[in-house]
Order: structure tokens, then sequence, then C-alpha cells
């Protein structure tokens, strides 16, 4: 009898010995390894991945620690890259830590920089990032139902997505930031107008406030019905047609592009990039001017834009602007 309790006493603290050392020695990976939690996964099934993939040595006392340790599992997909013990894998899986990319959308990015970038940081090809934003305007429907893309409403700032996000996952995550951000400054309507507005403010001045100014260039030209006559909006046309060689030729300011606002007055069928706020309460509310043209920040290496409200003056201007190209050593 002794000897029947002295083994049961030894299997005991064998089995004690055994979970302590599946518990408390870090086990897993020796290089890096993705475990994919999809939602409605049994924790049954989730232990069985994780031993599987090497992350745990039991999937029983990982069961057992989820019954003592309680919460929930959080879908997602997750990245180790060091042996762990149970309860750090366990407490990652708990507070639902999974593994992100970061992306970083700067103001005034168009749908082809953001594109780019999306490649870049391995969240899918540019060709299908471009084609989930043509074809997904329904995201915009009721902000905006003439859009002919997503463009403009992609609010710029940084994000963080799963590997396996998709483009329409994507784009959708920055339409809801542009809604919440919008509103935030009072936009609640005549999406169309304002954001394309903003967009061809954004691309003109980087100078915060120089853009109400830049608006109400473009407001006072849009009420006397004179063409635009911005530059960004030309590139765009050519970015478009996939003809853009890094500078504007006499062939892009005749193209018979809808976009090209030398040729055709009124604003261009929608926005040329995605603007961020300060930008769009600019075209929300333009300062009163009476001003008609104005040579843009980007191109004076004086660092600001000139205003005018005549031809006359604006040809002095232009004048002023060559000559401090003339000065900086630019031609």
């Amino acid at each position: 009898m002794r000897r029947l309790l002295f083994l049961f006493f030894l299997l005991i603290l064998l089995l004690f010995a055994a979970a302590g050392y599946t518990l408390l020695v870090p086990a897993g990976p020796s290089s890096e390894t993705f475990v994919d939690i999809t939602p409605g996964t049994p924790t049954m099934r989730i232990a069985a991945l994780l031993k599987q993939d090497g992350l745990v040595r039991s999937k029983f006392v990982f069961l057992a620690l989820h019954l003592a340790k309680g919460g929930t599992i959080k879908a997602g997909e997750y990245r180790f890259d060091h042996p762990a013990r149970m309860a750090e894998v366990y407490d990652r899986l708990r507070r639902g830590d999974v593994y992100t990319l970061s992306l970083t959308i700067p103001e005034g990015s168009n749908l082809f920089d953001i594109a780019a970038r999306v490649e870049a940081s391995k969240l899918g090809t540019k060709a299908a990032f471009l084609d989930a934003a043509k074809q997904n305007v329904s995201l915009v429907a009721d902000l905006d139902p003439s859009a002919p893309s997503l463009e403009g409403y992609l609010f710029p700032d940084t994000y963080r997505f799963q590997r396996t996000s998709t483009p329409v996952e994507i784009l959708a995550t920055m339409v809801r930031r542009f809604r919440t951000r919008s509103a935030e400054i009072g936009l609640s309507s005549g999406y169309h107008q304002v954001v394309t507005l903003a967009s061809l403010v954004e691309k003109e001045t980087p100078i915060d406030f120089e853009r109400p100014l830049v608006a109400s260039v473009f407001s006072n030209r849009l009420s006397r019905d004179m063409p635009l006559m911005t530059d960004p909006s030309v590139i765009y046309a050519a970015l478009l047609d996939g003809r853009y060689r890094g500078t504007i030729y006499e062939s892009d300011l005749q193209a018979d592009s809808s976009y090209n606002t030398y040729k055709h007055p009124g604003l261009p069928p929608g926005p040329i990039c995605n603007p961020g706020i300060a930008s769009l309460r600019a075209a929300m509310h333009p300062t009163r001017t009476d001003y008609l043209y104005f040579v843009a920040a980007g191109a004076d290496p004086s660092g600001h834009s000139r205003f005018s409200a005549t031809l006359e003056e604006h040809a002095q201007n232009v004048q002023a602007y060559r000559r401090a190209l003339r000065s900086s050593g630019s031609r």
C-alpha cells in the first residue's frame, strides 16, 4: 500500500513538474513565425495551432491556463520571433497584441502616391490598390455621388494595418478617418466642391496661413467664370493618362482632359489629391479678397506666394519671382 501511495505521489509530483516546466520555461520559434486566428476559432483549435507551431509545449496546459486566467482570446494575426513563457503568449492573445504594418500618408498625396506607399509597406500591389479605389466609390456615395474615384476622401494620417488587410479594407479605414475628421471641422454638405477645391489649395502652397488666400483666388475666378489655370491639375491629368514626365510640357497644357484647368473653366471633375485639415478649412472659409492671380510658394525661392488683383500686378510678381530665381542660382 505504501508503495502504491509513494508511486501515486511521485506521479503527481512529476505531473506538477511537467506542468511547471511547460508553463515557466520559454518555448517558441528560432525564426519569425505568424499565427492567424480567425474570428470564432474555438479555444481548443487555437491551442492546437500554438502547439503545432511550437509556441507552447502542451495544448492541454494552455487550455488549463485559459480556464485559470479567463478572458477572451482576440482574433487577428500574431507575430512571434523569440521564445516566451506560456503566460506571455496567452497574455498577448488576450490583449489582442496583433501584428500590424505602419502606413503613413502625407497631406497632398494622390492615389498614385498612396498606392506606391501601400506596396512599399508590403500591404498589397499598386495595381490592386488603384483598381479598388476606382471600383469602390460606393464608400463615399452618400457624400459625393459623382465622385470618379476615392481621390480626396482618403484622409492623410498614419495608419496601422494587418498584413492580411485587403485594399478595400485599407480604403474603408481611410474613408472613415476622413468622415470623422471632416465632421470635426463642421463639413456636412457640399463635399464635392469643398474637397475638390481643398485638393487644389493643398497642392499650391505648403504654408497654412496662405491656404485661405489661395482658396480666395480660386473662388474669385470661379465666380467670374475664369479658368483656374492651376498646374497641379494639369499634372494630375497627365498622371491619369500615364504620360507625366516629371515636368509640364506644352502638350500637357493643350491636352483635352477635363482635369486641364487651362482649357476647361470651373473645378476639375474631382479632387486631385487628398487634402489635410488646413486645406479643407480654407476651402470651406476662403479669405475675402479681390485677388485673381498668384505665384505659388512652392515655385518661389522666397518661400511665400505672391498675390495680386490685376494682371498688371501679377506680371510684376512674376518678374519678382524670376529675379528671386536668378538670385538663388536657379534657372
